[in-house]
């Protein structure tokens, strides 16, 4: 494990290898493995355009050919990589090659922009940067050049497509030679960015054997073999898409990934029906959007579908019921973070635990802990802070030092930010957040990094960003803003067309700008954030009625 990151304590390390969890398995050698056995099954089905279909021998000698192009350019073992591409076949190509030579993608998202993709750069000192030239008719390129302009240590930019000033992915030299220093299995494999609820994300990381047991875990809970069908219709690097059991288990397990190049229904149902798709991971908004499209009658043939995971934030019970009728696929609840721990509702279980409960740990290795505010342990059935360990849950973010005195406890456990309750049979009911964070959809959204690019407009004087319910997306964003004295008026778009033009994703501008004289405080003089939620919670049910 790299000295960048906390390891696993050593007696912990022999403990989960002697139970078999750590099988001192690589994603470079998995890959090779899958090639050498079934070279001409298909892997990866890109529908963008002319349809792709590589082999597993296929991609296995593009990741190869790639690998020693990047070698040639002096990216080796250790070096960081920031990846952000769409759902694209040239995104296993690339983290493929990556995760041969030992160097670590960093996952970054479609939807970051100069803010997050700036820091991410600086902060890992990345040797390069890979994009798609235009995608949803925003173009990479530029945020590439102007984030090379503010980073000069990042050595070089790799573009799917057509490279402007850059370099394209395909010129990349790709004579095959040896690869050195090929990873252990303790080593990273990649870097994640976590929902952080302070600032911008932190960096989450991952061996290669933590992360493939989970891989092997969640495919024998979600039944996944070689006969499976996987689509991505969520973002390629998202956690949940990459490994419940997502596209990397369906590659561990000789299964055949087909890429979605947009969720919708329109786009996903046509390949749901020729593809012949078997499971797929949405988030609950989109789980909503399915069930009413499928639910309204929809000419694709969908009887391919066996499992339907919906995580990434709570499903209502409600909406959870709606799946099998509308479907006709059995729905499998995920809970689960990007930092480890990952809990299923298993197919044999009753529809009202899989409806009402989101699931139980992978492993019988993850220590589970409810706890009080002052850390004691509470009994099943009570409410409170999730705490976990296990054989896939870091014990340490990445150069974080500071952060990880308090996200994990003395002995290892971490701090999810969950507020659960467990219950007798050993499922998580999740009841909420502690942390102060924002669960849009799915998309983490952390309170203080928006209200810090806020508080840079010259008319504000202070800026308290909360949740308030939504029927959609489960809950969106509203900023309280408390203006200078004598500051001009100012109204929510300009607002809001500020903190775009400061770089931010789109899914982190407020959704709803509330001005107001002065917050309420808690008794020791904070902000109450409780009350601001109660407040919106409370005018928007008012308008409702």
């Amino acid at each position: 494990m790299s000295t960048d990151a906390p390891g696993y304590p050593p007696e912990f390390a022999a403990r989960y290898r002697a139970a078999g969890w750590w099988r001192g398995e690589t994603f470079g050698r998995m890959l090779r493995d899958r090639a050498a056995a079934h070279p001409g099954r298909i892997a990866i089905v890109d529908p963008a355009g002319e349809t792709r279909r590589w082999t597993y021998g296929e991609l296995d000698e593009r990741a190869d050919r790639l690998a020693a192009g990047l070698l040639a350019l002096g990216i080796g073992k250790g070096d960081r990589v920031v990846v952000q591409l769409p759902n694209v076949a040239e995104f296993f190509e690339v983290v493929f090659a990556l995760f041969r030579i030992g160097a670590l993608p960093v996952f970054a998202l479609p939807a970051h922009r100069d803010s997050e993709i700036r820091h991410f750069c600086a902060f890992t000192e990345a040797a390069a940067y890979v994009v798609q030239d235009v995608a949803e008719g925003y173009d990479y390129r530029e945020l590439a050049s102007r984030v090379r302009a503010d980073v000069p240590g990042l050595r070089h930019v790799l573009v799917v497509g057509d490279p402007g000033e850059h370099t394209a992915l395909a010129g990349v030299p790709r004579d095959p030679v040896p690869v050195p220093d090929e990873p252990e299995p303790h080593e990273l494999a990649f870097l994640q960015l976590s929902g952080g609820s302070t600032g911008v994300p932190k960096l989450i990381p991952r061996t290669h054997d933590d992360y493939i047991y989970s891989l092997r875990g969640s495919n024998e809970i979600c039944r996944v073999d070689e006969h499976s069908v996987y689509l991505c219709a969520l973002p390629a690097a998202h956690n949940f898409p990459l490994s419940s059991p997502g596209t990397l288990g369906a590659l561990y397990a000789g299964a055949r990934v087909v890429l979605a190049p947009r969720p919708s229904p329109d786009v996903a149902f046509p390949l749901i029906e020729r593809e012949r798709v078997t499971l797929t991971g949405l988030v609950p908004p989109l789980a909503l959007v399915w069930t009413e499209a499928a639910a309204a009658g929809t000419p694709y043939d969908l009887s391919s579908l066996d499992v339907l995971l919906v995580g990434g934030a709570k499903f209502s019970e409600e909406a959870a019921r709606r799946v099998r009728p509308a479907l006709g696929c059995a729905l499998q609840q995920v809970f689960g973070m990007a930092e480890g721990l990952v809990n299923y509702t298993r197919l044999d279980d009753p529809e009202e635990t899989v409806v009402t409960t989101q699931g139980r740990p992978i492993s019988p290795d993850d220590e589970i802990r409810v706890v009080d505010d002052e850390d004691n342990d509470l009994p099943v059935g009570a409410t409170g802070h999730l705490l976990t360990r296990g054989p896939y849950t870091i014990r340490g973010y990445w150069r974080a030092p500071e952060h990880n005195a308090t996200a994990f406890t003395a002995d290892g456990f971490y701090r999810t930010g969950d507020v659960v309750r467990l219950t007798e049979t050993g499922h998580l009911v999740v009841e909420g957040r502690a942390k102060d964070q924002i669960n849009r959809g799915g998309e983490k959204v952390a309170a203080e990094e928006i209200e810090n690019h806020l508080l840079a407009h010259p008319a504000v004087h202070d800026a308290a960003v909360v949740s308030m319910p939504d029927t959609y997306l489960g809950e969106r964003t509203c900023a309280y803003v408390v203006l200078r004295d004598g500051a001009g008026p100012v109204r929510p778009p300009a607002l809001k067309k500020f903190v775009r033009e400061r770089g931010l994703a789109a899914f982190k501008i407020p959704d709803r700008i509330e001005f107001v004289a002065a917050f309420p405080q808690t008794g020791i003089g904070k902000v109450s954030k409780k009350d601001l939620r109660a407040a919106i919670a409370a005018r928007l049910a008012a308008a409702q009625h």
